[in-house]
């Protein structure tokens, strides 16, 4: 009883704690309305900035799969990403190199295959290896696919850049950045219910069990080379779809987009957020954004100007600060993912017998509903 009791209390405690950020992010989604309202934001530059973080959120749902849900270490968010944003590029602007000037649909689609190709090729040779391989592996690759963009002009359009991208659903009756938000808002929607349910499923039950220990799921009979792979390719399709929207919300990519930054500011989202957790991995996204784009306007505030300092070069370091603190405060992130390894029974308060059944699940992953998330 004092088992149940203890995790009662840990579970009321942490879900108050909950509340009170998204009572935070509720307050500042009030707040951003009202300045629209009365002109202090411009309507154009919330929508842009809306799309941004629905971009790093499809990212940060890619690496989460990967990371989160399987323990692989993938330093090649921005490579994956620039392949999405390129293939989109190439196949629909009519001035690009190919000049074929094709439906964005397209441009998708190509993102989806090459991207998955090239996630097969890379892990081939590394998933069957230690997770340091992998990692090495992919932060090679990143800068080996940055290279070949930035060398193969008669392909890629080389250091110019590819301009003329179309609009994507230009035929609606909204703005250009109202569109864009609601696409990108469309997107997270579906990917967010595709890795709910896969999360939940056995497929997801048994990568946490290869995060966890996977001499264990090996054990189960579990062939976890072909898990991780179908995890790894997941996660970069994921990435090269946010890399296609980006393609057409900027309609411009050059080599110069395909900074190893990204990657940095996609792994601090995915941290800050909850590893594991897809609710953490797009409220991580928005805190990335949120820092990034607002100290741009510090140096605007009048306290600040009469001090006479320049803040706004220092995002880095406020990013650095606030995962300091995270960490200290909340070591699993903002949104962790919740109950894990408990079961249904216990979930709904059918008592000690319940809770005393978290443990593997028959089918040799280590939860048997993976949360509320997740």
């Amino acid at each position: 009883m004092s088992a149940v009791s203890s995790w009662v209390s840990e579970t009321l405690v942490r879900d108050a704690t909950e509340r009170r950020i998204f009572a935070t992010l509720g307050l500042i989604t009030v707040l951003l309305v009202v300045g629209v309202l009365t002109g202090v934001i411009g309507p154009r530059f919330l929508l842009f900035q809306i799309a941004l973080v629905g971009m790093y959120a499809l990212l940060s749902l890619g690496l989460n799969v990967q990371w989160g849900y399987a323990g692989l270490i993938n330093f090649s968010v921005a490579a994956f990403w620039g392949i999405g944003a390129y293939c989109a590029a190439l196949l629909t602007a009519p001035n690009s190199p190919l000049g074929l000037g094709l439906h964005p649909v397209f441009g998708f689609l190509a993102a989806i295959v090459v991207s998955a190709f090239i996630a097969v090729l890379i892990g081939i040779p590394t998933l069957r290896l230690r997770e340091d391989y992998l990692a090495i592996a992919s932060l090679g690759l990143a800068e080996v696919i940055r290279a070949i963009i930035l060398n193969e002009d008669q392909w890629t359009a080389g250091s110019s850049g590819i301009s003329g991208i179309p609009e994507l659903l230009s035929w609606l009756p909204l703005t250009d950045a109202a569109t864009t938000a609601a696409v990108v808002v469309f997107l997270i929607a579906v990917v967010y219910l595709f890795l709910r349910r896969v999360h939940r499923s056995p497929w997801g039950r048994v990568l946490r069990t290869i995060r966890s220990d996977e001499d264990l799921a090996k054990a189960l009979g579990k062939n976890t080379y072909q898990f991780k792979m179908q995890a790894f390719v997941i996660g970069s399709v994921i990435m090269a779809i946010a890399g296609a929207f980006y393609a057409h919300l900027n309609l411009y990519i050059d080599p110069s987009d395909l900074v190893p930054l990204t990657t940095f500011y996609i792994w601090i989202a995915v941290i800050l957020g909850g590893t594991g957790s897809n609710r953490g991995a797009v409220v991580g996204a928005a805190v990335v954004i949120a820092i990034r784009e607002g100290t741009r306007f510090l140096n605007d505030i009048g306290f600040i100007q009469t001090l006479g300092v320049d803040l706004a070069p220092l995002r880095l370091l406020f990013v650095g600060g606030l995962i300091i603190l995270i960490m200290r405060f909340r070591q699993d992130g903002l949104l962790p993912p919740k109950d894990e390894l408990i079961w249904p029974a216990a979930r709904d308060g059918s008592g000690a017998g319940g809770a005393s059944a978290s443990g593997a699940a028959p089918d040799g992953g280590t939860s048997s509903n993976g949360g509320d998330d997740r």
